[in-house]
């Protein structure tokens, strides 16, 4: 859903031994369910079978190229047409793909065609295609070396959701449905999550709600051999069910699987999450090419978002995605095609690991409203996606920016700074401004000798250079 950070209060307890057991947890989680009417056959249920060959190449998350794929804005607006558009998405240098949510919508008169107004946790929305089509997606992006993980909406469903009529057993989640899965007014009239009057908010006091939420995650990872999840407004649901969902999904050891939050708490990390949303990094970029702060915020906002980050955790850092492309395109955002150039080379070299939204690639002018079908055409500014395809895999060949050590180097006009790892050392300058500007290196720069990493050539910073309007330069040292 759009930008939801309502903090979820729920209360605080031990983990019984009963639940421990069921899920085989390796962590000791804070969860002691209330009693319930619904569910308790537990023993009938079991995992679905193992589909297809589990992918065996998931990368290492520092090493991470993520595209996130709006189903709506290709060919067809299905899994077909997705598939079609495979080679080239790979060709980025990407290496794991975040499908939007797949699932049925909700059809009720409150629902307004969002696909996180989920209907079936363990359906395929019709008008992508079958489960028959979205496997067929999975092993084709595996075969080109692409994890694909999916979106998980996990605080709420739609008001049609079968989890809110539904009164027998269910053996594909082993348990009975109840009005109780749900948040209850005095009434006792299920509640709607937040603000968003579309969706009925989940109760995780519930434990054989948690069970069945838990165990449709797995049957994605079962059924469809996907890769993990991109977990919906992760920061509303309760830290310590992340950690029972997510140690149990780690059980399924035939999978190396990748969990993204869309969280800025921290916990997220220490509930098992390997990667974290850079809000504050991305509004901060906002700011930066509006012309509004300095690129010293830049590495201000940089430093605060990963002092707040348990490790090993990493943040994923974007120049757009759902959310935002849905008001305003990276085009307008970034005042054209070389701002938004310029706005990713920074989000994608300075730290963390970098994401694409499906249209940012070929420069699409208009805001993309992700509850309708958009056709975008792929084929558009074949300069841009070369320049993608370039920063990209400077990024892939070098441990400097992945890992390095970072330094700043403080500038009116310029982002500027060096990373370093072992005998790899590389520098980045970056005009946030619409002008040419002249720039002066540092002492510390100016006495070595420097290759332009995608001009070619030597270069020198012993003298000021010029930098035409958002342009990027890209150095490394000889």
């Amino acid at each position: 859903m759009i930008m939801k950070k309502m903090n979820f209060k729920s209360a605080g307890i031990t983990l019984a031994l009963g639940v421990t057991l069921l899920f085989g947890c390796s962590k000791s989680s804070k969860f002691t369910p209330t009693p319930t009417k619904g569910g308790g056959t537990t023993t009938a249920y079991t995992d679905p079978a193992q589909y297809g060959t589990p992918y065996s190449s998931m990368p290492a998350t520092k090493d991470v190229i993520m595209y996130e794929v709006n189903i709506n804005t290709f060919p067809g607006a299905n899994f077909q047409g997705v598939e079609g558009r495979l080679d080239s998405i790979k060709a980025l240098g990407v290496n794991v793909i975040w499908l939007m949510p797949t699932y049925p919508i909700g059809t009720d008169s409150k629902s307004v065609g969002s696909p996180y107004c989920v209907k079936d946790f363990q359906g395929v929305n019709a008008s992508f295609g079958t489960l028959a089509d979205l496997r067929t997606l999975v092993a084709q992006a595996h075969a080109l070396g692409m994890a694909v993980i999916l979106d998980w909406e996990a605080n709420d469903t739609s008001w049609d959701n079968i989890w809110t009529t539904e009164t027998t057993y269910d053996a594909s989640i082993g348990e009975t449905p109840s009005k109780s899965w749900y948040q209850l007014d005095g009434s006792g009239n299920i509640e709607q999550f937040s603000t968003y009057t579309d969706v009925a908010a989940l109760n995780f006091n519930n434990n054989d709600m948690r069970i069945a939420m838990i165990r449709s995650m797995k049957y994605w990872v079962y059924s469809a051999n996907i890769d993990g999840f991109r977990c919906d407004d992760a920061d509303a649901t309760p830290s310590d069910f992340w950690t029972q969902a997510l140690d149990t999904l780690n059980n399924i050891t035939t999978h190396k699987l990748m969990f993204l939050a869309e969280g800025t708490q921290g916990s997220e990390i220490t509930d098992g999450f390997q990667l974290g949303y850079a809000f504050s990094y991305y509004t901060s970029l906002n700011t930066l090419f509006a012309g509004s702060s300095f690129p010293s915020a830049i590495f201000t906002t940089n430093s605060q978002e990963l002092a707040s980050l348990p490790s090993p955790g990493i943040k994923l850092r974007y120049i757009t995605n759902h959310d935002d492309a849905n008001t305003v395109s990276t085009i307008s955002e970034y005042n054209g095609k070389q701002g938004a150039l310029a706005a990713f080379v920074i989000a994608a070299y300075m730290d963390g690991v970098p994401l694409i939204y499906s249209s940012q690639e070929v420069g699409y002018a208009s805001a993309i409203n992700f509850f309708n079908v958009v056709p975008v055409d792929y084929t558009a500014n074949p300069d841009m996606v070369a320049a993608y395809k370039q920063i990209i895999a400077f990024r892939t060949a070098h441990e400097a920016i992945k890992t390095g050590t970072l330094t700043q180097y403080n500038d009116a006009n310029v982002v500027a700074f060096e990373k370093t790892s072992g005998t790899d050392d590389v520098v980045v300058l970056v005009n946030v401004k619409n002008s040419t500007v002249t720039y002066t290196a540092p002492a510390a720069l100016q006495t070595a000798s420097y290759t332009n990493a995608f001009a070619g050539g030597s270069i020198s910073l012993a003298a000021p250079i010029s930098l035409s309007p958002y342009s990027y330069l890209v150095l490394t040292k000889n």
